[in-house]
């Protein structure tokens, strides 16, 4: 057996080779990693991850913790990328040996980590592992033929409106287009930075039949660790965030106990991290308008009555409803003023006003302002425009995908 913390391949005490997991990456790379580790006096860190290359498990989890620590040193952006690439590092080791073990869905939940936590240069590794890991999994999985749709039925329209915001659906609605074409959208929507719904754009998509099928979703995301925000919104002082596997999240989403405090898969790039659920889904041409960058693609996964206080982006974005149902107030970005954002610079795209009850006193402009409203339907789209105000309400239990894009900066689009 090598020594070298090179080695990929852990044996048994009789010799014999495990199965492992290939990690052509890490085998290149780790000597260089590990003196720039050294550079930034990581040295203790080294001795763990020469051992755990060896098969010591101890050795493994400690390298994994002294990385997790330098993660936690201070403000995220503030962590050098080289520790962030040293958590990968430490998650392979740990997640091979595991899977050394047979004990895949640790070996899962220590990847996720990696990937949701680690640095890019061993963003490959971590993917194939995973590949390779989940293959394992399903062998020994129990498929269910119960029915197990996600959301069902209509929503009782009086239920509805009483718990919306005062003056829901009844001033402007946000225009509905169907077969709208690119240059369309882009003369009458984008150039003008105007939300508008396009009806007719998602029916391609395989997320549209399969995310409603809670046995879908638990074979393709079941065992993955997923990042959550608990609470009623990110404002709240109870407000939290955890780690769960993705079978808890559906879960907590199907509780029918509606005291229980909401759990909210938000502003997650889940498709950089689950790529079966990626292939779900398609971006559309629209987001290619000014010639702009897409950014990463977050979900938006939670029960009825999650709600996205009001707030605005600086990004175009396009709103996939893919199932469920969300009521969305949208204002004008020439608003500003009169929607008393935060002062706190952390806050400042955020209002103060709370639009579920609001404090008329405190906040007397709002009352009277102009805004446009909507239910965005399953299979419906909504274009938001950069910096424009947006209130959001799960009506049912809903899957969203947004898709944020910039312009670039020479854009001549006319």
């Amino acid at each position: 057996m090598s020594s070298s913390p090179t080695s990929s391949t852990f044996t048994s005490g009789d010799g014999d080779a495990f199965d492992h997991l290939d990690t052509p990456t890490l085998d290149a790379q780790s000597s260089t990693l590990l003196h720039s580790i050294s550079e930034h006096g990581g040295y203790a860190y080294v001795r763990m991850a020469t051992l755990a290359a060896a098969g010591d498990f101890r050795a493994a989890e400690a390298a994994r913790e002294m990385a997790w620590e330098q993660l936690h040193s201070g403000p995220w952006h503030s962590v050098l990328p080289v520790w962030r690439d040293a958590y990968s590092m430490a998650c392979l080791q740990v997640a091979n040996l595991h899977f050394a073990g047979s004990d895949y869905r640790e070996a899962l939940r220590v990847l996720d980590m990696g990937l949701i936590m680690g640095g890019s240069l061993l963003r490959k590794d971590l993917d194939s592992a995973v590949d390779k890991v989940s293959a394992k999994a399903r062998r020994d999985e129990v498929v269910s033929n119960s029915d197990s749709q996600l959301v069902r039925g209509e929503i009782d329209k009086a239920e509805m409106l009483r718990v919306l915001p005062e003056r829901s659906l009844s001033c402007k609605m946000v225009v509905k287009r169907s077969a709208l074409s690119l240059e369309g959208f882009l003369r009458e929507y984008f150039l003008c930075c105007s939300p508008v719904i396009i009806t007719d754009c998602m029916a391609h998509w395989p997320a549209r039949s399969k995310w409603n099928d809670m046995n879908y979703l638990r074979r393709i995301a079941g065992d993955r660790t997923v990042p959550v925000e608990v609470g009623k919104n990110y404002l709240c002082s109870e407000w939290k965030q955890e780690l769960i596997t993705f079978s808890q999240f559906l879960e907590r989403i199907q509780a029918t106990d509606s005291s229980a405090v909401p759990t909210y898969l938000a502003q997650h790039p889940l498709f950089d991290q689950i790529n079966e659920l990626r292939k779900d889904i398609c971006v559309p041409d629209y987001c290619f308008a000014g010639g702009g960058e897409l950014r990463p693609l977050n979900a938006w996964f939670g029960p009825a009555g999650t709600v996205t206080p009001l707030h605005h982006d600086p990004h175009h974005n396009i709103l996939a409803q893919v199932v469920g149902k969300k009521y969305i107030r949208l204002y004008p970005a020439s608003y500003s003023e009169e929607l008393y954002p935060y002062s706190e610079t952390m806050l400042c795209n955020s209002s103060q006003v709370d639009l579920d009850k609001i404090d008329k006193r405190e906040f007397p402009k709002v009352q009277d302002l102009e805004f446009v409203d909507c239910i965005l339907e399953e299979g419906e789209m909504l274009y938001i425009p950069p910096k424009w105000w947006h209130y959001v309400r799960s009506l049912t239990t809903s899957l969203s995908v947004s898709f944020w894009w910039n312009v670039s900066e020479g854009s001549t689009v006319s």
